[in-house]
């Protein structure tokens, strides 16, 4: 893995760091590390074949956003002269130099990564851009649909004064050629539609695929008649693709719809070319679409390696991990389904993807056609393009219920997916609320308020993921039924919060930011090292997605120097840097980078026990340990105090994390990550938990059929 620079190393042994470049990581080149690590699974034996190919797709979507966001970031502070610097000292200027820098060394690996992969799949008769392969009859096939199935989507357009340069869509492909006619020459360009297909397959049992522009190139001479085709070079566009709201916008929906349309014409960030680009073309391109800051990149393999997820869609199944199914939890199969019943009895916990997301989807479809309930609030962030859910409330609307549905507008990527969603809703009576201009409600809340025994009971489901059935199935997270009315009372502040501006100053059990998470978390770590400095038990274990937020990182290294034992598990960005002396000795950060992305929170405190406890503090969250999250965004932190849950979040989902030396990568003082080694006692927690079912989802099955206990194991943290 890449190490950080020379000047980020910390100070001598025994000082105390002082500068910002020794006491944190930069978070872009964090980033960049998180998908050298993604990467780094492509390149893992232990995958299935079209698995790793996956992995390499995924490098290249995820790279592709970050050039979108981030670095479009970067270049868009330089150019209005902004030095104002990050965390660790770097100013926009010297950060865009080395991000740059190392995103090209990440491109260099994906696309050796690429090649070596292609000559594997080859040896298992899946062969791409093989010309060598397209025999006459395959020619013909190829033909017949370039003719019917391409040529009447795409549509060549000469350069020249007459036809102006066209608007080339972000992730746009295209090809540029020259052709020459009673020798005249002209500059045509072909912009390939999104409709069509990234690759080709060819019919047959072997499996022949050949790329769109390699088509489109082979039957040039079809589209060009009475041309002589004397160069051609394909190409590709990133364009910034962030969007920034004004707070004193007054119709929010139709300041969306205007910024969507902007971003679809955002400058350009980086043009992939080509390696075989007529030179002319190239000279064109460079012209005509690159801005100061932008970037270059030429490549001789493949343009847009995020394409390749098409190819991991081929029927494969020996070189795809084998299928799994996820389980419904027994706990609510013993109510005949009747999920109220058996949150009535007691609370549970519902770990996707091992558990089935049908149980979250199950919550809101049986209260729509209950005749007992009278309301159900929503909190949606990401949906999906295919929502049972909103299917769910749209059906509950129609029924005479009270719905309220709480849509973001705000979530990158998703925000024209959220305003169909919200429209639809809108129609079917629900009372959609778009929340805060200058916040996100990034909460996972549900809640539904049913008529019982005289009065009203109130069942929530407060989650760590998103009400999306696709991103259900590969990311890790945890779901929490229950209904406890002081959770009840509470869910219904944040609503209020969210739909009438009504701050929720004091609650009984949840923690929510902006208003007094952060506080909440700073008094549960200045606890733990209260306790430190005593001499009593003291550990903090906690597993996010990032952690940026430079005042809870001082925390941590506060409560480390006195004596706190703190094992992180972060997923992706780090910028606390463990392991120095004097400053964070008594912290380890791991990444676990597997078959599931991981996306639960769980944030556990010793409280003066030896962990894991059944006395530790342990709770749930929405909220990563961000500065967005915690003061500009509405989280939520849920306390787990039933036994079963308790121990099932603490000492099943936790500490299989802690263990897990297969899929996980430590990271080091000089910010370079190393890959656990296994030794004698390999364990991996992603197989594990699909092995064995969660313990608050057993019901009745805990007393005979017991869950295998997992122990603590010396140096299991590294």
């Amino acid at each position: 893995m890449t190490t950080a620079p020379r000047e980020d190393i910390p100070a001598e042994q025994g000082e105390a760091p002082q500068s910002p470049a020794e006491r944190y990581f930069n978070r872009e080149l964090s980033w960049l590390e998180f998908n050298d690590r993604v990467l780094e699974e492509a390149c893992n034996a232990d995958f299935p074949l079209l698995e790793r190919l996956r992995f390499l797709s995924i490098s290249g979507s995820n790279l592709d956003e970050f050039l979108m966001i981030r670095v479009a970031g970067l270049i868009g502070q330089v150019q209005r002269g902004i030095e104002t610097p990050s965390i660790d000292g770097r100013t926009p200027a010297r950060q865009l130099s080395e991000v740059l820098e190392r995103v090209d060394v990440l491109i260099d690996k994906q696309q050796a990564t690429w090649r070596a992969l292609r000559d594997m799949l080859a040896e298992a008769e899946i062969h791409i851009a093989d010309d060598e392969r397209v025999d006459a009859e395959a020619h013909r096939w190829l033909k017949d649909f370039f003719l019917t199935e391409v040529v009447s989507v795409i549509t060549p357009q000469a350069i020249d004064p007459a036809h102006p340069f066209p608007f080339i869509a972000n992730e746009g492909l295209g090809l540029l050629f020259n052709v020459r006619r009673d020798g005249e020459e002209l500059v045509e360009m072909v912009l390939v539609p999104s409709a069509l297909p990234r690759f080709v397959r060819v019919p047959g049992d072997e499996a022949l695929y050949i790329s769109i522009e390699s088509l489109i190139v082979r039957f040039a001479h079809q589209l060009f008649h009475g041309f002589e085709v004397c160069g051609h070079g394909a190409f590709r566009v990133l364009r910034d693709s962030d969007i920034e709201i004004e707070e004193e916008a007054e119709d929010l929906v139709r300041t969306f719809r205007s910024a969507i349309q902007r971003r679809r014409r955002g400058q350009v960030i980086q043009l992939e070319i080509d390696e075989n680009c007529d030179p002319a073309a190239e000279a064109l391109l460079r012209e005509k679409l690159l801005i100061p800051g932008a970037t270059t990149v030429k490549t001789d393999t493949l343009l847009g390696i995020s394409g390749l997820a098409e190819i991991v869609a081929e029927d494969r199944p020996d070189l795809k991990f084998e299928p799994f199914q996820p389980r419904y939890p027994e706990r609510v199969r013993e109510h005949d389904g009747d999920l109220f019943a058996a949150i009535r009895e007691k609370p549970f916990i519902v770990h996707h993807p091992y558990e089935s997301f049908d149980v979250v989807v199950d919550f809101v479809r049986q209260a729509a056609v209950d005749p007992q309930v009278v309301a159900i609030k929503q909190s949606l962030y990401r949906a999906g393009s295919q929502s049972a859910v909103i299917e769910a409330l749209v059906q509950a609307a129609e029924n005479g219920k009270s719905v309220t549905a709480v849509v973001e507008l705000k979530a990158r990527f998703d925000e024209e997916q959220n305003l169909i969603w919200a429209n639809k809703l809108e129609r079917a009576g629900v009372q959609v609320i778009y929340g805060f201009v200058d916040w996100k409600t990034h909460a996972k809340l549900a809640m539904v308020v049913r008529r019982e025994d005289g009065g009203f009971r109130t069942y929530c489901h407060m989650g760590t993921g998103n009400y999306h059935p696709v991103t259900a199935k590969i990311y890790t997270d945890l779901s929490y039924f229950t209904a406890d009315p002081r959770l009840g009372r509470d869910a219904g502040r944040v609503f209020n919060f969210v739909t009438g501006y009504v701050q929720p100053n004091k609650t009984e059990l949840l923690a929510v930011s902006p208003v007094n998470l952060r506080e909440r978390l700073y008094e549960l770590i200045e606890g733990e090292a209260a306790n430190g400095r005593a001499g009593k038990p003291a550990a903090i274990w906690a597993k996010m997605n990032q952690i940026t937020d430079r005042e809870m990182i001082d925390k941590l290294y506060e409560a480390s120097q006195a004596g706190v034992q703190i094992q992180l598990v972060v997923r992706g960005i780090c910028d606390l840097r463990p392991g120095v002396p004097g400053m964070s000795e008594n912290i380890t950060v791991k990444s676990i980078i597997g078959r599931f992305l991981e996306h639960g929170r769980i944030y556990a405190f010793a409280n003066g026990h030896a962990m894991p406890s059944s006395r530790a503090l342990v709770f749930t969250s929405s909220a990563d340990l961000m500065t967005r999250n915690l003061d500009r965004r509405v989280e939520h932190l849920v306390p787990i105090d039933n036994h079963t849950v308790h121990d099932q979040v603490l000492e099943q989902v936790m500490l299989a994390n802690l263990l897990d030396n297969r899929r996980s990568w430590f990271l080091d003082s000089d910010g370079s990550y190393t890959r656990a080694d296994p030794g004698e006692q390999p364990f991996n927690c992603h197989v594990y938990f699909m092995n064995n079912p969660s313990l608050s989802g057993r019901g009745g099955a805990l007393e005979s059929d017991r869950v295998p206990r997992l122990a603590l194991r010396k140096g299991a943290a590294g």
